[in-house]
């Protein structure tokens, strides 16, 4: 498969953001879908997950203001954004899975998207 993240731009801290992820390929609603991001000077790291039955996971550093969706027909991921602050500015990357094992970490992942500015001024 492979994945077209889209969305990013420069938003005020408490403003919103969405990002999508379009996927190519037959099976997208078979993959295990995940969003990671790269702050400047740190590692990857984990923001949100979901499975293909609609089960969510999130870092908790964006639990309560960010929201994880799929729409299997148009083969798209969302990552809703809100309250934004200047620390969740980083590249944000879409990444799918075959397997739902430990979806918090970048090994899980099989493919991976270009990623997506987000900058987040005060």
């Amino acid at each position: 498969v492979q994945l077209q993240a889209s969305g990013g731009g420069l938003v005020q801290a408490g403003g919103s953001l969405r990002l999508s992820c379009a996927a190519s390929g037959r099976t997208f609603n078979r993959y295990y879908l995940g969003w990671f991001r790269q702050a400047p000077g740190k590692e990857r790291e984990f923001v949100a997950a979901i499975e293909w039955s609609m089960y969510t996971s999130y870092a908790d550093t964006v639990k309560g203001r960010f929201t994880i969706s799929r729409d299997n027909a148009k083969n798209t991921m969302y990552l809703q954004m809100n309250s934004l602050k200047p620390n969740d500015t980083a590249v944000y990357y879409c990444a799918a899975a075959n397997s739902g094992y430990d979806l918090g970490y970048e090994r899980s992942y099989d493919y991976w998207g270009q990623g997506t500015l987000v900058t987040v001024s005060s």
